[in-house]
């Protein structure tokens, strides 16, 4: 089935999202090069920045050019049919590289290569290396076997793998933000969903290995850092050895167990010039010790992702979500209550199997109750090994799918408008990220609430804070005079 992708988003107009190696200045022992490519979401990309500090360690060097590249490795995702589509065009153009230049050796790495990596290697014979996303630390072993002449593949996935001990490569950043992974895999089985397959249960990392992280970062100069997990929510970490191991759930930070409250007042802690924002939240684990820190800390963004995937309470329990319309409208309450100005934004998927239409004009409802600022909006395309794909029928045509799904774009780009619009005449803080695609006499940053603003060059530089005064405003991108430059 083919399958569309919209955003609210002109700069995130596509799932892939690719994050090419450059030049590292770390002394090579050996004259092999690599090029990264990471497709899919901020976990992959930060993925990719563990892949190029195992392969500096072992003496290979970075490289942004492809053709000179003696390895390229795909960092995949498997979330969306598109991706795998999009992937496999892309190995196939590999495949006319590798004919002309002998030894080059080409890798998927992450999501796609765990859930395909039978069919990549012994079928199609697109590719010479297979490692999923816990088995990171092994390619040095990986590349020498393929050097030996054999393809390699490891896709075990691990209980214990957080790599909380290997300082990430920036290699794609723009030296302003960043990510940290906090945790890894996801227990919470969405029947539409495989990550739980792809990258296993969830574990968290060292809570004292990711503040250490956040000071690093800021000692590098940068200015916003993100927590990123399938579920920030559920980060649990014991600092006690007794409870190591154990179900920590429950567990409260005053029985020796760092929750992601906790957590996000420690990174918040570490700079106050350090913009802190989180993602992804779960509706039944979000509660309110954590809108409580935000709300007290003026460097935690007032941004908060919390998808719904769909309005009907019906449709979410097939789901398998754990959380009804209800509760979930209650969390929206809770955010405005300790965070009036938060910006929220969502997933939503339409043509989930059996879906009814009043069941999409429940969605439709909801999302003129929310009044979101963004969305992330799809058409159900049923993946492979999911609990849906074993226990659902995928039984909703594909032009109904699309007509629901235009439906919710048109109503989230009405809101989306009306959201702009309300900041024109305001005051907002604006961390400058890079020059502007379409003028290099402009730049974009971000408000707190993650709102693209764009203001005249004129000077300013990227990594500046500025205030800026909103004159003008489209559905995804605000406009602006910048006031004057804050020291932060």
């Amino acid at each position: 089935m083919s399958e569309q992708i919209y955003y609210t988003d002109l700069l995130e107009s596509d799932v892939i999202i690719s994050s090419k190696g450059n030049e590292t200045d770390i002394p090579a022992s050996n004259s092999k090069k690599y090029y990264i490519e990471s497709y899919g979401c901020q976990m992959n990309v930060s993925d990719s920045e563990i892949v190029a500090a195992v392969l500096n360690k072992s003496g290979y060097q970075g490289t942004a050019d492809e053709k000179e590249a003696d390895l390229i490795f795909l960092n995949t995702c498997s979330i969306r049919d598109k991706a795998e589509q999009t992937v496999r065009n892309r190995l196939m153009h590999l495949s006319h590289l590798k004919k002309t230049k002998k030894g080059l050796v080409v890798g998927v790495l992450g999501c796609m290569a765990e859930r395909l990596k039978s069919k990549l290697i012994d079928e199609e014979k697109l590719v010479d290396l297979v490692a999923g996303p816990d088995t990171y630390r092994d390619l040095p072993r990986m590349i020498s076997d393929v050097d030996g002449g054999q393809k390699s593949v490891n896709v075990l996935l691990s209980r214990e793998e957080t790599y909380a001990d290997i300082a990430p490569v920036r290699y794609s950043s723009n030296g302003v933000t960043g990510f940290i992974s906090i945790m890894r895999g996801c227990d919470n089985m969405c029947a539409f969903c495989v990550v739980p397959f792809t990258r296993g249960r969830e574990r968290s990392r060292s809570a004292g290995t990711i503040v250490q992280e956040a000071e690093e970062m800021v000692r590098q100069g940068y200015k916003e850092v993100t927590l990123l997990g399938q579920n920030v929510d559920s980060y649990r970490w014991a600092e006690d050895e007794k409870l190591k191991g154990k179900n920590l759930i429950d567990a409260k930070y005053e029985e020796g167990v760092i929750n992601f409250s906790r957590l996000l007042e420690m990174v918040a802690q570490v700079s106050p010039s350090l913009r802190v924002r989180f993602s992804t939240s779960h509706p039944k684990d979000m509660s309110d010790d954590v809108l409580e820190v935000m709300s007290r800390y003026d460097n935690i963004c007032n941004y908060i992702h919390l998808p719904v995937q769909s309005g009907s309470s019906a449709v979410l329990e097939r789901m398998n979500r754990s959380y009804t319309k209800e509760w979930y409208l209650n969390r929206i309450a809770a955010i405005r209550k300790y965070i009036p100005n938060c910006a929220i934004s969502s997933d939503i998927i339409t043509g989930f199997c059996g879906e009814t239409e009043e069941e999409h004009q429940e969605t439709l409802s909801l999302m003129d109750e929310v009044q979101y600022d963004l969305n992330y909006m799809f058409f159900y395309s049923e993946r492979p090994g999911t609990l849906a794909a074993k226990k659902l029928i995928d039984d909703i045509p594909e032009d109904v799918k699309k007509r629901r799904l235009e439906e919710i774009i048109a109503k989230q780009n009405q809101h989306a408008l009306q959201r702009h619009r309300q900041q024109i005449g305001t005051k907002q803080i604006v961390l400058l990220e890079y020059t502007a695609r379409r003028s290099d006499q402009q730049l974009v940053g971000r408000t707190d609430g993650n709102k693209k603003v764009v203001i005249a060059k004129d000077g300013w530089k990227i990594g500046d804070y500025v205030e800026v005064e909103i004159t003008d405003c489209t559905q995804v991108t605000l406009f602006g005079n910048v006031l004057k430059k804050l020291d932060l």
